[in-house]
């Protein structure tokens, strides 16, 4: 090791323990704030938003995340590192990296260690992320950091490994996401071109030296002008491509599904749609668990909105793990990961409860701001409601709630938070296919400041931030129109800290 890169990881370790240090005098602060999330990941301390370097590791699930230390707003990026056996229980690692290099930090505006993904490289933990500085050309460059415990990284002297884009004129290059098939790594980078978002790939034999391969997909004018945090893995006989668009108007993250041919680096869709249509998901990284699973994370919040917890010492959070799946149909399914149930405490269950037309229903022992409702209403009894479902982190007098709503008319689930308290308002919705047998199900996860909804076993999803009172506890089943029947449902009332 050369002098010069004995001095750089000097500095690396020393902004570390800064970084260390700044979150050990903050973190104790925010503890006890009543918008802290009971069993999802968030940062100790300070600003969190993309999950980066997803991997299974050595037996571990790693979680790195984008992350600012010093404030609860965004700032020079360093990673987050988090460490979990089981999915449910996480323990705060240091700080992985922080900006202390060239290619990755500046004196003002915006830079960081930015986004990216991590791979075992025969047993050297590697991450590859996007060093950014504003200011500089290129403004992005892709970049290494190794690690022989999990713990420590060092970058090493060839970085950057990609000094910059493969043409001039485009928008943003980063978020790369590595690999490997058939011995050969392969990546994926966000990228924008004439106003249409693109997923570039490239190839290497090492992780060092990188050849550009081509434009794997791109848009068809309509899903944004930037691609941020393209992943490519394989699903079931398919391949999925999830990313990012920005200035896509609401629609925050896309996913195509289709064939990749890894000779010539192109990715053919048959089909795009919207992976989650709540406000608050963004970034979703995929990794493949011990067991062959895909698994999913993403940012449980969004660019734009109001979030509360920042005048409380903190900010941000990931979803639930999901597993991704390709129906016999080949459609995508995303559902919880099972080990999320070894969060169910005390149950209640219910079964056959009619809602007539204009009530609102409490049923006794069912109320909380951490609980786990799987609820099936059938349509074809009783009399006919228009619309129907469940109000959700109710106050005593009813006037905050959250509330999910089935119209019959559209077949369209509606998730409605302008009484939610604090934090933005707004409605979300998608539209359903016919239901099948008639019954509608809805599993959904409370947890203090968030809401989570499956819909029918994973068909879609629905991720939103909620910030109501403490003692907004209440939940309601309604009906308008006409009356509803809930053929079953199941309550759990869920046990978990994460630090």
């Amino acid at each position: 090791m050369s002098n010069f890169q004995e001095r750089g990881h000097e500095k690396h370790e020393e902004l570390i323990r800064q970084a260390n240090a700044a979150l050990a005098e903050k973190s104790a602060a925010v503890q006890d704030d009543p918008y802290r999330l009971r069993y999802h990941l968030m940062p100790p301390a300070g600003w969190m938003n993309d999950p980066n370097g997803l991997i299974f590791y050595k037996g571990a699930y790693h979680a790195f995340y984008q992350h600012y230390p010093y404030e609860s707003a965004w700032g020079p990026m360093h990673w987050g590192h988090a460490v979990s056996r089981d999915l449910v229980n996480w323990e705060h690692l240091p700080v992985a990296l922080a900006p202390s290099e060239p290619y990755d930090a500046g004196d003002s505006g915006g830079y960081g260690c930015w986004s990216g993904s991590a791979v075992d490289d025969n047993g050297v933990l590697t991450l590859i992320y996007t060093g950014h500085v504003d200011g500089r050309t290129p403004v992005e460059v892709q970049c290494l950091a190794t690690s022989t415990d999990g713990v420590t990284f060092r970058k090493p002297e060839n970085n950057p490994v990609i000094a910059g884009p493969p043409q001039e004129g485009g928008f943003g290059f980063r978020d790369p996401k590595v690999w490997q098939h058939d011995g050969v790594w392969y990546m994926v980078i966000g990228y924008g071109k004439d106003g249409n978002g693109q997923a570039l790939m490239y190839t290497s034999p090492d992780l060092r030296e990188w050849r550009y391969l081509g434009v794997a997909a791109d848009s068809d004018g309509t899903m944004g002008d930037m691609w941020e945090c393209p992943d490519l893995f394989p699903l079931g006989d398919e391949h999925a491509l999830i990313f990012s668009p920005m200035n896509m108007g609401a629609t925050k993250t896309m996913v195509m599904i289709g064939k990749l041919d890894h000779e010539n680096g192109r990715f053919e869709p048959r089909f795009a749609e919207r992976l989650d249509y709540g406000f608050d998901f963004y970034a979703p990284q995929t990794f493949v668990d011990g067991n062959g699973r895909r698994l999913l994370l993403s940012w449980m919040n969004i660019w734009g909105a109001r979030m509360p917890e920042q005048e409380r010492g903190w900010m941000g959070a990931f979803t639930l793990p999901r597993e991704l799946t390709l129906a016999a149909d080949g459609t995508l399914r995303m559902t919880p990961a099972a080990e999320l149930r070894a969060l169910r405490g005390e149950h209640r269950g219910f079964a056959g409860v009619l809602v007539a037309a204009g009530d609102e229903v409490s049923l006794p022992g069912v109320h909380g701001d951490a609980l786990e409702l799987i609820a099936v209403f059938d349509t074809r009894q009783a009399g006919g409601a228009a619309e129907f479902g469940l109000k959700l982190r109710c106050s005593a007098d009813g006037a905050e709630h959250t509330k999910v709503a089935y119209a019959m008319a559209d077949r369209t689930l509606r998730v409605d938070r302008t009484l939610a308290g604090a934090g933005d308002a707004g409605v979300c919705e998608v539209q359903l296919e016919p239901l099948p047998d008639g019954r509608l199900k809805l599993q959904i996860f409370l947890d203090r400041s968030s809401v989570e909804l499956f819909v029918g076993d994973g068909v879609r999803t629905v991720t939103n931030r909620i910030y109501p009172a403490p003692d907004s506890l209440g939940v309601k089943l309604f009906a308008s129109g006409g009356a509803c029947l809930l053929e079953s449902l199941d309550v759990w009332r869920l046990a978990g800290e994460t630090p």
